[in-house]
């Protein structure tokens, strides 16, 4: 197959240059009707949002454009299926959890993972053994789980049938996950990865994928480093373990019957410029990436962190920044914004940059910005913040107080946060982003929890899934 090739943008241009008249859905009739107050913002993208008329495939059942598109992107990534998802990794995430794990079964999941690995738990009826992450003290953030905290929950947990690992993490650290895969497998239990930062792990440049570690399923948010658009995303396939059936079964059950052509024929175009990308390429693309993070660097009170573990490799395109002002990461990132710089998310002590994946130059207005948002903080505040350390997790493996099943016996009651300690959490609590869940429901609330809950709230950080949390509470099960 030709990677240069894009099948659906083709089927759809195709479409066009017939002139057609629509008797069919979408309502706007392909921006005959539409409000004048956006018209001009939106005529373009009307022409592309078809649905599954004739010579455009359909998403559900594909045997045309759709599924050609869908092989280019097996072969480019070298699985045996590659499927489009509409809805994000968050279906691709609930899907891969459904078609590898039945109702009671033991599953081991890496405790940091996104809320959406949380909710598939939950739907599937699961019984989650949560395996803490390692804590990196340079960057100040939770990066993956050790080899030997695996090691430990095989013993414990023979029987396990799925490993669940979240690679690289947000800030773009990726281990090694070569010998946990061979673990597991030797188990007999499947690898299932949420890779969502990792779709353009397609050069020696970058991290290398689960997928050539081995792993059973890997799901890719392209939206997130592919040019693709909002909630594009890739679940590739390549286990013996996983019944292929049962996983097409859960993501039509799951994905929208009205999927947006606009978002898989961005797919398709994604792939295609992954696909177009030389060495050359790679290499100015890293040029640019060093130059980005040493102009940072330049720029007084900013510095570039990264991991000093080399068990890590760290993904280029992503470049974490603490400051040297008396700043959590929330105020500097409100400080860029009052200047037009918008960063991908700001911890209570960092703040996140997303680079392109392209061989264009930053322009210098961008440094010029930046520098002028902090331009204006008294040099009496240029002292040491207080960072904010992650808890320890001496408790490496750790399992629900009240099991999936069992919820529904249970009433509900709000208390303080403070006297919430040793209660079970009746809802999760996740600072977004990254939305990884601070509690999850059915989990013992302890000490640990509760001052990191505080200590993230007076910095300003924002929650998802808890409305109890802005008066000082909590929702907990009685």
């Amino acid at each position: 197959m030709n990677q240069l090739h894009t099948p659906l943008y083709s089927a759809l241009v195709n479409h066009l240059k017939n002139d057609p008249i629509s008797f069919h859905v979408p309502g706007h009739k392909s921006g005959m009707v539409f409000s004048q107050e956006g018209y001009l913002d939106f005529e373009s993208i009307m022409k592309l949002d078809m649905t599954e008329i004739s010579g455009l495939d359909d998403l559900h059942d594909p045997e045309g454009a759709i599924l050609q598109a869908q092989q280019l992107t097996a072969q480019l990534y070298g699985v045996k299926e590659s499927f489009f998802l509409v809805n994000g990794s968050t279906v691709g995430n609930l899907a891969m959890i459904l078609a590898a794990c039945g109702e009671g079964e033991t599953v081991l999941v890496q405790r940091n993972s996104h809320k959406s690995i949380m909710n598939g738990l939950q739907l599937a009826g699961v019984k989650p053994v949560f395996l803490a992450p390692e804590y990196d003290s340079n960057v100040k953030v939770a990066s993956s789980v050790s080899e030997k905290t695996v090691i430990e929950a095989l013993k414990r947990y023979p029987k396990a049938t799925a490993l669940l690992l979240t690679n690289p993490n947000y800030y773009g650290m990726a281990a090694d996950l070569s010998n946990i895969i061979k673990l597991a497998h030797k188990n007999g239990m499947a690898v299932l990865v949420d890779e969502a930062h990792g779709a353009h792990f397609k050069s020696t440049l970058f991290p290398s994928s689960a997928i050539e570690y081995g792993a059973d399923i890997v799901v890719h948010s392209a939206h997130k480093t592919l040019p693709a658009l909002t909630m594009g995303s890739y679940l590739h396939f390549n286990s013996e373990l996983i019944n292929l059936r049962r996983l097409k079964y859960y993501l039509q059950m799951l994905q929208s019957s009205s999927p947006s052509y606009p978002i898989m024929v961005s797919l398709d175009l994604a792939r295609h410029y992954l696909a177009s990308l030389n060495a050359k390429d790679f290499s100015l693309i890293k040029e640019q990436a060093i130059s980005f993070k040493e102009d940072i660097q330049r720029i007084d009170g900013l510095k570039v962190v990264q991991s000093t573990d080399r068990t890590f490799k760290q993904d280029i395109l992503k470049v974490v920044v603490q400051n040297e002002f008396n700043l959590s990461g929330y105020e500097l990132q409100r400080r860029f914004e009052s200047r037009g710089v918008y960063t991908e998310l700001a911890d209570p002590n960092n703040i996140l940059f997303v680079l392109a994946l392209s061989k264009e130059q930053y322009h210098q207005h961008t440094f010029n910005k930046i520098k002028e948002s902090i331009s204006d903080i008294p040099s009496c505040n240029q002292t040491n913040y207080t960072y904010i350390d992650l808890p320890s997790n001496a408790t490496k493996i750790s399992e629900l107080a009240i099991q999936y099943k069992e919820l529904k016996g249970y009433n509900k009651k709000i208390v303080p946060i403070k006297e919430s300690i040793g209660e079970i959490a009746a809802e999760m609590v996740t600072p977004y982003p990254p939305g990884i869940p601070m509690l999850v429901i059915g989990e013992k609330i302890t000490n640990e929890h509760i001052d990191l809950l505080l200590a993230f709230k007076r910095s300003g950080s924002k929650f998802q899934g808890s409305t109890s949390i802005l008066n000082n509470s909590l929702e907990v099960f009685t």
